[in-house]
């Protein structure tokens, strides 16, 4: 029986436990840090399944690793499981519907992507025991990729360095192999620190943190100039300091992301934030202070790997889909604006896109190309492709011009095509990692090639070596109305 077969069988028989427990990690939709029962959920999965699991890693309370099987090839298999905060809403609805206001909701679909790798795991688990296969498949499961970067702490402490190769998958729009690379990112928290007064009788008197923070903007704005395309600065104020404008605020705070192509890039971009910072503490008198939350470097894509995965992703094919099931796409499809539709038809093309408006799931598979995409965006996978020759694919969870992070992500997490397409990718990555582990001439060519694109550099965390993950409380989560999430 030819490998895609069998990992087919041996997904599909417990297909069932797999929709199960993403439709369960859907319903707890818990943010960065705070994943408890997502995590708990999936080790207590993995160990029914026989895999040996070692939680808390990396110093994160929702981190684990699952093991099973001996010696090398070590193949890594990478899951997510964190929501969004304010993306509260109701499954399977075709309107915005939160389910509490400012509630979590997984807009991401990193229930589908935890679940998907879980089933990837369980499959490779199943075929070295049936086979006797002298390799090790290991589940990651990291926490707080939006914007956490669990990885990168895990990458920090050398969890991946006796990996030979890592794979993981990402809902979206379509099927494909992702030959990409990101920007890194620094995640950075600046606060200042005025003095008080009445705004009116003795103005003079106060420093003002909001006009620190306001004037930091405004420099920082300025830089946006003076930088690379690829860069990209952004920022929210969380803490204006008070709602009465007759006192002058004391305390504000702000907190930004920093991206660029490559570390030494975003570094310095950081470095220049700071000193804009800082000529705001002076101009405004007040105190300032600043620390970095999380960072993450940039995605180091690898062909060899991913030519491996495309194959497989072709021959497994997409799962048919019914007409109720384009039905509910295409009044998701209609919900998106305008705009949000030409930008997902410039990126599919015309004739496709004018398909994809009538049937709005992509039930076929993108051509692959080694021609290298750059994606504005922030993966804590990077940190991991740095160490480790690492594949990515993507599948059609999502009707066609779903944004990422909105309520249509969200509602259509429980939908039955999105279990269709988890359980693709779940079989690709798989199948690929049962043809990698058989054949060590995949792994010496993914090894060479990662070399090849490092040219000579060598993996930095910019995590600063001090910087821990922060802690959270572990809660009676009974407490919590079902799909709220537990923390709100």
């Amino acid at each position: 029986m030819r490998i895609n077969e069998k990992v087919s069988n041996l997904i599909d028989n417990k297909s069932q436990l797999f929709v199960d427990v993403s439709d369960d990690i859907w319903e707890f939709a818990e943010t960065r840090f705070e994943e408890f029962r997502s995590a708990d959920l999936l080790c207590s999965t993995l160990e029914n399944e026989g895999f040996t699991v070692e939680r808390g890693i990396a110093g994160l309370e929702t981190g684990f690793i699952a093991s099973f099987g001996e010696g090398y090839p070590v193949v890594g298999i990478l899951g997510e499981f964190d929501a969004l905060a304010g993306l509260s809403q109701k499954a399977n609805s075709s309107s915005y519907n939160p389910i509490i206001p400012n509630g979590n909701g997984h807009g991401c679909g990193h229930n589908l992507l935890g679940t998907g790798s879980l089933a990837a795991a369980i499959a490779v688990k199943d075929y070295i025991k049936e086979n006797n296969l002298t390799a090790t498949v290991r589940y990651y499961g990291c926490p707080a990729e939006e914007s956490g970067y669990g990885k990168t702490y895990m990458s920090k402490e050398g969890l991946f360095e006796d990996v030979d190769v890592a794979f993981c998958w990402h809902p979206g729009t379509i099927n494909a192999v992702m030959h990409a690379t990101s920007n890194a990112v620094i995640h950075a928290h600046f606060e200042f620190y005025g003095r008080s007064a009445h705004a009116a009788d003795a103005p003079h008197l106060g420093r003002s943190a909001l006009d620190a923070v306001e004037l930091m903007n405004v420099g920082v704005n300025y830089m946006r100039e003076h930088m690379i395309d690829q860069a990209r600065v952004h920022y929210a104020i969380t803490n204006t300091g008070g709602f009465a404008p007759n006192v002058v605020q004391p305390k504000a705070e702000v907190t930004y992301l920093i991206r660029a192509p490559k570390p030494n890039q975003v570094k310095a971009l950081y470095e220049r934030v700071k000193n804009i910072a800082r000529g705001a503490s002076l101009m405004t008198e007040t105190k300032l202070e600043y620390k970095i939350e999380g960072a993450c470097a940039n995605l180091i894509p690898n062909a060899t790997l991913e030519r491996v995965m495309h194959k497989h992703l072709g021959e497994l094919g997409f799962p048919e889909i019914t007409d109720k099931e384009i039905q509910f796409a295409k009044t998701i499809y209609e919900s998106t604006s305008s705009d949000e539709k030409q930008t997902a038809a410039s990126q599919v093309g015309k004739q496709l896109a004018s398909q994809l408006a009538e049937r709005p799931i992509a039930d076929y598979i993108m051509p692959y190309s080694d021609n290298l995409k750059f994606m504005g965006g922030s993966t804590d996978v990077a940190d991991v492709s740095w160490t480790v020759p690492t594949a990515q694919c993507v599948t059609s969870t999502w009707a066609f011009s779903t944004p990422f992070h909105t309520w249509q992500a969200v509602t259509q997490g429980k939908q039955s095509y999105a279990h269709k397409a988890m359980l693709l990718a779940g079989k690709a990555m798989a199948c690929t990692a049962i043809e990698v582990m058989q054949n060590n001439e995949i792994i010496t060519k993914a090894k060479a090639e990662l070399l090849e694109r490092l040219d000579g550099e060598t993996y930095e965390c910019l995590i600063p070596a001090e910087l821990k993950p922060p802690k959270k409380t572990k809660q009676d989560f009974n407490t919590f109305p079902s799909g709220i999430g537990a923390y709100y």
